[in-house]
């Protein structure tokens, strides 16, 4: 079973910045695709970023310009820099993985606990 640990998430005012990481553990053969959502109270749960293997990137359109996702030199790390932050990005993010187990298995979509952002002045 994989792990996601999800780290980097506060209190942070209105223009300012927050960098989230993510470390995916355990006994896995690859992963494809890692990404970051996030959900607001009262809303679903909403892609903010996703990026593959090849490094291919696609972002939601409300954080185009602003966020930008990346992989970690260390194996199976995602990193999500949060920048200009607003009000409406408060919300509780979410490490996504699309985790391989074995070679030519099908791929299980698994999630980490979750970290709040909370942007506030």
């Amino acid at each position: 079973q994989v792990q996601l640990v999800e780290s980097g998430g506060g209190l942070v005012q209105p223009g300012g910045s927050l960098r989230l990481s993510c470390a995916a553990s355990g006994d896995i053969f690859s992963i494809e695709t890692m990404g970051w959502y996030r959900q607001a109270p009262g809303k679903q749960r909403e892609l903010v970023a996703g990026i593959t293997s090849a490094g291919t990137t696609n972002y939601a359109d409300s954080v185009k310009g602003r966020f930008t996702i990346y992989r970690g030199n260390a194996k199976n790390t995602v990193y999500l820099q949060m920048n200009s932050l607003n009000p409406e990005d408060t919300a509780v993010y979410y490490c996504n993985a699309l985790v391989e187990y074995f070679r030519g298995s099908p791929t299980v979509n698994s999630w980490g606990q979750g970290t709040q952002v909370t942007v506030s002045s």
